[in-house]
């Protein structure tokens, strides 16, 4: 259980609960709330002294194998798009916010794609390269 040093850490802060699995990445995170100092006390099942703001589970294993467990990046990635295309058309948007969203529909683009060429060769939800 580690806390990413990723991203500003400003308001929130983001808890891997897991360590690598399936594929070698990890699966269960968590986004809670940074307080000024708090210690964070992180356990398999989440973490104690903070809010939490959101769980996020992966997926686990390969689907044929699992069944559908848990989301995928692609999944967490529509939504991030969905939310700055809609800040766009709002009081909010900014050359920042274009930015990030064309980069976004890219890195999108790319995990479909690569889904695409392993539905094609018919490997799509095994653990084969």
């Amino acid at each position: 259980m580690r806390e990413l040093d990723i991203g500003t850490k400003v308001y929130a802060k983001v808890v891997c609960l897991d360590e690598p699995g399936q594929g070698g990445a990890c699966h269960e995170y968590v986004v809670v709330a940074a307080g000024a100092g708090d210690a964070l006390e992180v356990s398999a099942t989440g973490v104690a002294n903070a809010k939490t703001l959101a769980r996020v589970s992966f997926q686990n294993g390969p689907v044929k194998e699992f069944g559908v467990n848990g989301c995928h990046n692609e999944d967490l990635i529509a939504i991030v798009i969905d939310r700055l295309e809609h800040f766009q058309k709002g009081d909010f948007n900014c050359h920042e916010n274009a930015l990030a969203l064309m980069k976004l529909e890219e890195a999108l683009y790319w995990l479909k794609y690569r889904t695409q060429v392993r539905i094609a060769r018919g490997v799509e939800g095994t653990n084969t390269k």
